[in-house]
Order: structure tokens, then C-alpha cells, then sequence
């Protein structure tokens, strides 16, 4: 096996062959929405709360439409998927054939090429189809694993409570700051409990920080109440804005 073009032709193809059937069965083509959740690994398709489907992911890649290059989800520090891992299978294949574009983290290409990266990895992980979402200029494809049919789980309701939109990270965990906090400059940084990217949270807690000026102000007032609180003006951010407030303030 020398010819990555024509390998990679091929296992696009079948992909195709196998996209047909899958959308055929979940008739995705009729629904216009989706939200999917890195914790739990869910991919939510829908038009409201009675029309929905459910499916179990592993993230392969993401392309931006802004720099034209393809970072593999096994290189891609920003996801907390720990199927992500899964895709290394991909990298220890491209460094038996020494295949270049399966083995560098970052790839410079063409957005049709990604699809040929998914029809690849596909030989490696098993699935049911692929899936391909776009938010702010970055699109991330997916291999489907499987359904997920149990819609009273508690999953499915944790992860329809996650609804920000960020626009710089896409759809992310909600956190909690104060006004002051931001990712430009260190002004001191107080957690409710301590916290560390792609932490599992309990179902009442979320990431909540404010600056060292608010713990002053908190302290004084013994507590939070209806001064502190004024003073904090908390706001709603998403998690990787979270941690990168956080990581400058370290």
C-alpha cells in the first residue's frame, strides 16, 4: 500500500456507498437541528422535543473554514471527548505506511479531503454512518457509533440544559464569572471549588469564578448577598473561556 490518493479514494467511496443507507434509515435529511455535548459524547438531531434522534459519537476531526486546515480530534487539546483516543488507531496506521496526512496533528488541505479522513478512520472504529456539524466557521465531523434510545436518561437531560454558543469555542459547558474576568488581562481568579479541564461535574454544580477585587468585596460582606453580588455582576461565559481565564490568572 504506497498510494495514499488512491487508498483514500477508495475508502471514500464506500463511505458514500454507506452514507446513502444511513440517512436513508434515520431520515436525517428532515430534521434541522443538532447539538451535540463532548461529556457525554451525544449528538442530539431534531426539530422540537418530540421529534428527536439520539447517537453516541467519536469525534475525528474539525475543519476551519478560516486557516483551510484539519486538526485530528487526537491532537485537538480544546476536546474533553475521551473517544478521541480513538482516532490514534489512524496515526499508527499512517506511520506503518508512512502516510503524512494521517500522522500530523494539524493537516494544511482542501475541505473535500475531509471526508476521505473520515472514510479512513472508518476502517478503524466502528460505526453506523458520519456526521458532519458547522458552528462559526468550523466544521466537525463525526463517526456515529450508535443510537442512543434511552431519551429519559440522565444524560440526555444534562445535556439539554448545555446551551451556550459561544462564539469563539462553538457550543461548550456553561460557566460562571464575574464582570471583571477576561482572557486579556491577569486581575486574580477564586473558584468555588477547585476545577480542571473536561472535569466531570455533579448534576448542582457548575464552574463559577470571580476576580480577587469581588473576594474582597465577597469578604467584607461576609459572603455573597445582594451587595457582593451587585458588585460581581456575575456573567455567563462558556467553559473553554472559563479555563482560559483561568490559566492566564495562574
Amino acid at each position: 500500500m504506497k498510494n495514499f490518493s488512491k487508498f483514500s479514494e477508495i475508502e471514500f467511496q464506500k463511505l458514500c456507498e454507506s452514507q446513502e443507507e444511513f440517512y436513508s434509515k434515520y431520515n436525517l435529511e428532515s430534521y434541522a437541528n443538532w447539538f451535540y455535548d463532548q461529556e457525554s459524547e451525544l449528538l442530539r438531531i431534531y426539530n422540537d422535543d418530540e421529534d428527536e434522534l439520539f447517537f453516541k459519537y467519536t469525534p475525528i476531526g474539525t475543519y476551519s473554514l478560516k486557516s483551510n486546515t484539519w486538526l485530528w480530534s487526537w491532537n485537538n487539546e480544546d476536546s474533553i471527548a475521551k473517544s478521541k483516543n480513538e482516532t490514534l488507531k489512524v496515526k499508527s496506521f499512517g506511520e506503518k505506511y508512512n502516510f503524512e496526512k494521517l500522522t500530523t496533528g494539524l493537516v494544511e488541505c482542501k475541505k473535500d479531503e475531509c471526508w476521505n479522513f473520515v472514510a479512513i478512520s472508518r476502517k478503524f472504529i466502528e460505526n453506523i454512518g458520519a456526521y458532519c456539524t458547522e458552528s462559526k466557521g468550523l466544521l466537525s465531523y463525526k463517526l456515529i457509533t450508535s443510537e442512543f434510545l434511552d431519551k429519559e436518561s440522565i444524560s440526555i437531560k444534562k445535556m439539554k440544559e448545555k446551551i451556550v454558543d459561544c462564539g469563539i469555542h462553538g457550543y461548550r459547558r456553561p460557566a460562571f464569572v464575574c464582570q471583571h474576568l477576561n482572557t486579556k488581562t491577569a486581575i486574580g481568579f477564586e473558584e468555588a471549588f477547585e476545577t480542571y479541564r473536561g472535569m466531570e461535574l455533579e448534576e448542582d454544580d457548575d464552574f463559577c469564578a470571580w476576580c480577587s477585587e469581588c473576594e474582597k468585596v465577597r469578604i467584607e460582606n461576609d459572603g455573597w448577598n445582594e451587595e457582593s453580588e451587585k458588585f460581581a455582576k456575575i456573567k455567563l461565559v462558556c467553559e473553554e473561556c472559563y479555563f482560559e481565564m483561568k490559566e492566564l490568572n495562574d
